[in-house]
């Protein structure tokens, strides 16, 4: 995506291969010296500037910067999930707000095909009305096809965590919470998440993956579960473009 930085008025929007679109003109070619070469002048010093071309102060934006999205509150795990699942580093430590810019890690399979996962940092209640630099962190979500809710299921009330992640990106952009998603149940190697993972399985009909992102328990199942996620968004784009 293309805006002017002055208006931020979106110019062009490339969404399909080989799409093009021509942000500024070049002035009218100049002369060189050859240009002047005659019988009588074999080497000619002189020369001419070409026009002046158009000059343009632009932004570019990414529309799509990951096939999924791990989204969470702080501390949920998302930063040791992506490490368990790729080569990605990013910091991972006991406090909030560790994460304050997207990590990208590759997750590979053995037929050869990369997803590329998103790490993004933590949203909080009131995110959509830029609390915690809300709305930053959910422009990053935006670029996500597809999303997995990673919840900490030995928090008080993993449920209310769900609801109320998916309320913030509604009132962020309608319909953004109803991309292909499931929900990453962490952390479960904690006693007090067993009781919780059975309420949230009453209480919802989306796929639940338990996994503990520390332990690396179950990441193979997880990794299952991303790529149904990339294969469903890969073929309903696929009959939609």
């Amino acid at each position: 995506m293309v805006k002017d930085k002055t208006t931020r008025t979106v110019l062009a929007d490339l969404k399909k291969e080989n799409q093009s679109y021509i942000l500024g003109r070049g002035g009218a070619g100049g002369h060189g010296n050859h240009y002047y070469l005659s019988n009588e002048l074999r080497a000619p010093t002189i020369a001419e500037e070409g026009g002046k071309g158009e000059e343009r102060e632009l932004i570019l934006e990414m529309r799509v910067s990951a096939h999924v999205g791990l989204v969470g509150f702080p501390n949920a795990g998302k930063s040791t999930l992506l490490t368990t699942l790729s080569r990605a580093k990013p910091k991972v430590a006991d406090y909030p707000f560790t994460t304050l810019n997207p990590h990208i890690g590759m997750v590979e399979y053995n037929d050869g095909v990369q997803v590329a996962v998103a790490d993004i940092p933590g949203l909080i209640e009131g995110s959509h009305m830029n609390r915690g630099l809300g709305i930053s962190f959910l422009r990053h979500i935006e670029k996500c096809l597809c999303l997995l809710y990673v919840l900490d299921m030995s928090a008080k009330d993993p449920l209310w965590h769900l609801e109320q992640l998916q309320y913030e990106l509604e009132q962020y952009m309608q319909h953004l919470s109803k991309r292909p998603h499931a929900i990453v149940a962490n952390k479960i190697d904690l006693p007090e998440s067993r009781s919780n993972v059975e309420l949230l399985r009453n209480s919802v009909k989306l796929p639940v993956i338990e996994v503990s992102g520390k332990e690396h328990w179950n990441i193979d199942s997880l990794k299952q579960e991303i790529r149904k996620l990339h294969d469903r968004f890969a073929s309903y784009n696929s009959q939609t473009t």
